[in-house]
């Protein structure tokens, strides 16, 4: 059976499904230090509510991190993860760090999984990103022995289109429902 959905480009398919870390992807293409800038870090009642659902793997309390993953003044991406709130400050020591060079600087082993992308409308991220949505978000888990570490969302700004070449979205944005 032949795939009816539009497709991506190659670029786009790999910062959507690649098991790379976005932030050091950005930093590659752009040729200028990406750094995040911590917007919240505090335990969330709200996950089961507001989170993926793959965030029942792990377990609460859960800490919910927010950031924005920046250059040049620029937001790229906005990005959320969920950790359990033991573990959390085992694993992310530089909390004004990339998630990346947190969790490398160990040379641990970690397995990325993508969940899902989907397409995200949201106000308030039209008014950060400076342009008019919807736009590519993707969901992925980190793993750790075997076992669910984090849970990340992404969503990028479509100004990576200077980047990455066209990403598609209007194919995309033609299937999109706001009711689903």
């Amino acid at each position: 059976m032949k795939n009816s959905l539009p497709k991506i480009s190659g670029p786009w398919k790999l910062m959507l499904l690649g098991d790379g870390s976005p932030t050091r992807h950005l930093q590659l293409l752009t040729n200028q230090e990406t750094k995040i800038k911590l917007i919240s870090m505090r335990v969330d009642p709200l996950f089961i509510e507001e989170g993926p659902k793959e965030l029942n793997q792990l377990n609460g309390p859960l800490i919910r991190r927010q950031v924005w993953i920046k250059n040049n003044n620029k937001n790229l991406a906005w990005a959320e993860s969920w950790w359990n709130a033991e573990q959390v400050n085992e694993n992310l020591k530089a909390k004004e760090e990339p998630i990346w060079k947190n969790l490398t600087q160990d040379r641990s082993e970690l397995f990325r999984e993508v969940d899902r992308i989907s397409l995200v409308n949201s106000n308030w991220l039209e008014d950060q990103f400076c342009c008019k949505g919807p736009f590519w978000s993707r969901n992925y888990r980190f793993f750790r022995d075997k076992k669910p570490l984090t849970i990340i969302r992404e969503v990028f700004n479509p100004h990576l289109e200077t980047l990455l070449g066209y990403s598609g979205i209007k194919e995309f944005t033609k299937l999109y429902s706001s009711s689903s």
